[in-house]
């Protein structure tokens, strides 16, 4: 079988894909990336990648973040909220995947979360297409609409409608998000891009640890505002905190003189593997982080900044896995309750078991393949 993952051009849509892309290849199967911009980074993952858009001709996500302030929600609590930023980013990108598709002829289309260009090059090429969900959003209705939310692009590429058949993987767990019918339940397995954990961050210090992620510029537009309150909250705790900064955060150096038991690491980290050691998490909300500190079993105290980051952090809040505030709100005591709170520790043992339970993505190949061959099947035959 011949595999085609097609992503929006963000790594934190496409690196949670990269189990799956290797499970496929383990198994025997052909797969290509089609993606561009920073996500081309996946191909240091060994998978072959096309660049669909070297000239870099079209907007980027950070583009439409910057130049489009009409598309842009700032605190979404539904995925109808961001519907114009997907459409445009959808917009952008599905002509050059659907020429993808047409270049390389896949037998089955696996494309990122809320990316309406996946859909499209399925479509195209008459073969199934399956949603590989990145996060603890939904996606309602989008696909759905976008026939009549772009009708240019489906008249320019001969389509009436999507592809015959669909599927969904979803990540999250069972408990935490709803799933539409016939939706395939997957294991989340952190893909971080890899990097070097350093010695003493590889195992427990001998009191209690907390990591802090803000996200990037674009998604958490709140990141200098989160670490400044973090180094107050620092003062007033026992515990090590160990920031992970990401880009746009502390672009300045505008740290100044942390308190002695923080430690900003300014090279990049494998988050999962540090979360390894920690009592906890403080982060933005988003979807890696959310679904890493799940994984890994530890309370998280979510400040959510960037539109789509509210969401998650109200499925956070309401399956009692970790507590969520406002920036302002953001304290010592705050923090303190999520790492000693019993039932937030109950929860996430619990969460942490419902996800180890699910299949892997090993176990996932055989369900696409039989998708795939009744697809092909279904279109050889009209």
């Amino acid at each position: 079988m011949r595999a085609l993952f097609l992503s929006t051009p963000l790594e934190s849509h496409l690196y949670p894909m990269v189990p799956l892309a290797w499970a496929l290849r383990a198994a025997g199967h052909e797969v290509v990336v089609g993606t561009t911009g920073p996500a081309l980074s996946v191909a240091g993952a060994g998978l072959d990648v096309i660049d669909i858009d070297p000239g870099g001709r079209r907007p980027s996500v950070a583009d439409l973040n910057a130049t489009r302030p009409d598309l842009v929600s700032k605190c979404a609590t539904k995925v109808a909220d961001g519907r114009p930023l997907l459409v445009e980013a959808t917009r952008a990108y599905a002509s050059d995947m659907i020429a993808a598709a047409r270049l390389w002829g896949p037998d089955l289309v696996v494309h990122s979360q809320l990316q309406g260009g996946g859909p499209l090059a399925a479509a195209a090429v008459g073969v199934p297409a399956v949603e590989h969900a990145t996060s603890l959003l939904r996606t309602d209705d989008f696909y759905e609409l976008l026939p009549e939310l772009l009708p240019e692009v489906f008249a320019a590429h001969g389509l009436d409608g999507l592809p015959e058949r669909r599927g969904w993987i979803d990540v999250a767990p069972p408990s935490m998000a709803a799933r539409r019918p016939g939706t395939w339940s997957m294991r989340y397995v952190p893909y971080n891009g890899g990097g070097r954990l350093p010695a003493d961050l590889a195992s427990r210090p001998e009191g209690r640890r907390v990591a802090v992620t803000v996200g990037t510029g674009v998604m958490a537009p709140n990141a200098e505002r989160l670490l400044t309150r973090v180094l107050g909250v620092a003062e007033r705790t026992d515990a090590e905190f160990v920031l992970l900064l990401g880009a746009g955060a502390d672009a300045g150096g505008r740290l100044g003189d942390p308190p002695p038991n923080v430690r900003a690491v300014r090279e990049w980290v494998p988050l999962r593997a540090l979360l390894e050691t920690c009592d906890g998490l403080v982060h933005h909300g988003g979807a890696g982080s959310t679904l890493a500190a799940l994984d890994a079993g530890v309370p998280q105290v979510v400040i959510p900044s960037g539109a789509p980051n509210y969401i998650q952090a109200a499925c956070v809040r309401d399956r009692g896995v970790g507590l969520v505030a406002d920036l302002g709100d953001l304290d010592a005591a705050l923090v303190d309750r999520a790492l000693t709170d019993i039932r937030v520790r109950a929860a996430v043992r619990a969460v942490r078991a419902e996800m180890t339970a699910l299949p892997s993505p090993a176990d996932t190949v055989a369900w696409l393949t039989d998708l795939a061959a009744r697809g092909s099947r279904a279109w050889r035959t009209r």
